[in-house]
């Protein structure tokens, strides 16, 4: 059974913003000679490695609300820049957008439950606007999101 992980998106405005950072991380990186792949380089290694490299994903909480996951590829071990040992949790790049949930604040990353896991959302057309915030927690509470 494969398990997934959950990170607050920090400074991000919207799925859309998510994923212009990412593509200019990818651009970046090749600009620079260096293999594009994106990663989140953690303190600690997931111990639930194996179930996370069975098809587990990392959910993406922008603004209060999970609103996006990415599959999890590699789990690497790396440096960090004062020499430190770190994780890089090596993301398949492009976002799924999930069904709009809300989601308390939290630290670093957590487990995630596939049980607790919000669907994908219908196929997002290029272009099209992200939900703003204030309005998905109104339709969050009116029971329609």
């Amino acid at each position: 059974m494969s398990q997934h992980l959950i990170k607050l998106s920090v400074g991000v405005k919207d799925v859309n913003h998510l994923a212009r950072l990412q593509e200019r991380r990818l651009a970046d990186a090749e600009g620079l000679g260096k293999i594009p792949e994106l990663k989140h380089v953690t303190r600690n290694t997931p111990k639930r490695a194996v179930e996370i490299l069975k098809g587990g994903s990392i959910y993406w909480v922008i603004k209060g609300f999970i609103r996006a996951r990415q599959p999890i590829i590699a789990l690497r071990p790396v440096e960090r820049e004062d020499g430190r040992p770190a994780c890089a949790i090596v993301l398949k790049p492009g976002l799924i957008r999930t069904e709009i949930r809300s989601f308390r604040p939290f630290q670093g990353w957590r487990y995630f439950s596939i049980d607790d896991a919000p669907l994908d959302a219908p196929p997002y057309k290029e272009g099209q606007d992200d939900v703003p915030d204030e309005m998905a927690a109104e339709l969050k509470g009116l029971g329609l999101l």
